[in-house]
């Protein structure tokens, strides 16, 4: 029996190529975005077993009801993946960001306990499954002008680490999945370098790999990892110095200029 995979934000980008590497593996897949339209055209080229499911992660309710109707007719997941997000350069002078700060961090945090909330206790009944966080690099350190992205993103690893000792001796793992650049659509309006920039689908497949690992916490790309802990043993007179002068940022939000 092929395995059951159910994974949120899967209409485009990291979700999508994550789909499509399932899907090569013949895993029974259960797909949530906002786009029904994209989850229909996506489905429609995959040679498995796909449920559809059109929420917002925001909506605690909507996913709960998608996992619900999921487990009904396949069966507990093996693998969930949470990796639904939004990101959108902020700045805190302005009024109009205010709404853009909570949509980043209900979607990148809350829509992250939704998900992971509905499959947990038949996990932990199983003694089996692997729940899977999508955070990213942003998390380590705060960057200017992306203050909303990088506190959800550092929330998403805390909460993650804190569910995955919660979780230890239950048979359920914790991943916690740090990406560093990434072509989607997503990163394609950043308007600065990139380094070590992967596609979507050789992140899924080093995904894949980490998860047949059995890793608790990867960077992909590795390289990355070295940035990252760079940044996070910098002293803060230096680091202040060096990104303070970052002209080219995340641009903000179309409804916030």
């Amino acid at each position: 029996m092929g395995r059951r995979v159910f994974l949120t934000g899967a209409s485009s980008g990291i979700g999508e190529a994550l789909a499509r590497h399932f899907a090569s593996q013949g895993a029974t897949l259960g797909l949530l975005a906002r786009r029904g339209d994209a989850l229909e055209q996506l489905r429609g080229s995959l040679s498995t077993p796909v449920e559809t499911y059109v929420s917002d992660v925001r909506d605690a309710a909507g996913v709960r009801a998608a996992a619900g109707d999921f487990m009904a007719r396949h069966g507990v997941p093996d693998i969930v993946i949470a990796n639904a997000g939004i990101g959108y350069g902020t700045l805190t002078e302005y009024v109009e960001d205010l709404a853009v700060f909570q949509e980043i961090l209900d979607t990148n945090v809350m829509g992250l306990v939704n998900t992971m909330q509905p499959f947990l206790a038949p996990m932990r009944e199983q003694r089996q499954g692997q729940l899977v966080g999508i955070a990213s690099v942003a998390g380590y350190r705060g960057l200017p002008g992306n203050g909303a992205y990088c506190a959800s993103k550092a929330a998403a690893i805390k909460y993650l680490e804190s569910l995955r000792v919660e979780c230890r001796g239950s048979g359920v793992r914790v991943v916690t999945v740090c990406p560093g650049h990434i072509a989607t659509p997503l990163t394609a309006r950043n308007p600065f370098p990139m380094p070590f920039l992967l596609t979507a689908d050789a992140f899924a497949q080093r995904l894949g790999w980490a998860l047949a690992r059995r890793s608790s916490q990867v960077v992909i790309p590795w390289q990355m990892s070295l940035v990252a802990k760079l940044l996070t043993v910098l002293p803060n007179t230096l680091f202040d110095a060096a990104l303070s002068r970052a002209v080219a940022r995340k641009p903000r939000h179309p409804g916030s200029s």
